[in-house]
């Protein structure tokens, strides 16, 4: 996975976490799409201050979703859910009882309205 999707992605999980300098900029130049200059403007930093701050941030966010693993569960289970609606269409396709195909449409609602 690209390190700038990865980082958005770890940042959604536990951005919460970050200090508030920390998060307003992994949230302005990652989610925002800033430049390094731009970003130190809208802090009233320098450049090398955003840097120092997004890379301490980035170190955090990779350490936290090391000790609690939140994103590779996360990822687990909606692989999972989509394996899982995958045979049920599966068997709803293969399946002439309407009963089986009726359970069959219930499993892939409910396995996508997980996913929401």
């Amino acid at each position: 996975m690209e390190k700038n999707i990865e980082v958005s992605l770890l940042f959604d999980f536990y951005g919460e976490l970050l200090k508030p300098s920390g998060k307003r900029a992994v949230d302005l130049y990652y989610n925002e799409d800033l430049s390094l200059a731009e970003v130190a403007d809208e802090m009233g930093i320098t450049r090398q201050g955003v840097r120092d701050s997004i890379k301490r941030s980035e170190q955090q966010l990779f350490e936290f979703e090391e000790k609690l693993g939140l994103f590779k569960q996360f990822s687990k289970l909606e692989q999972g859910l989509d394996e899982i609606s995958a045979l049920a269409l599966e068997i709803k396709e293969l399946s002439q009882d309407t009963q089986i195909t009726e359970l069959a449409d219930v499993i892939i609602e409910k396995s996508g309205s997980l996913k929401d």
